[in-house]
């Protein structure tokens, strides 16, 4: 399952739907998860238990520790994991942060 604020969950076929847009794909699977299952192409991963900090990083910081640019508060993101549980926790942490 794929979280995001505009639909909460979305499908897979949506979700290669929306990365044609601009989207930042965030999965907060662990890294022995993304080592074991693989990575899924053009996403950031952030484990769920470093999330909440990861997000109020300062942009140079966000930068050195994922090699990634940091979402803005403004842009579209979709959390992903292996079952969908912890894509839904993603999704509210960041909404309580105040991303939309």
């Amino acid at each position: 399952k794929f979280c995001s604020a505009a639909r909460r969950c979305i499908s897979y076929e949506e979700l290669k739907d929306l990365k044609k847009s601009n989207i930042i794909h965030i999965d907060v699977r662990e890294r022995w998860e993304i080592d074991r299952f693989g990575k899924i192409p053009e996403s950031i991963n952030i484990p769920l238990g470093e999330l909440v900090e990861a997000l109020q990083m300062s942009p140079g910081d966000f930068r050195e520790q994922y090699h990634e640019q940091m979402p803005a508060k403004s842009d579209h993101v979709v959390f992903s994991c292996l079952a969908g549980v912890r894509s839904k926790q993603a999704l509210d942490f960041a909404m309580s942060l105040g991303f939309s």
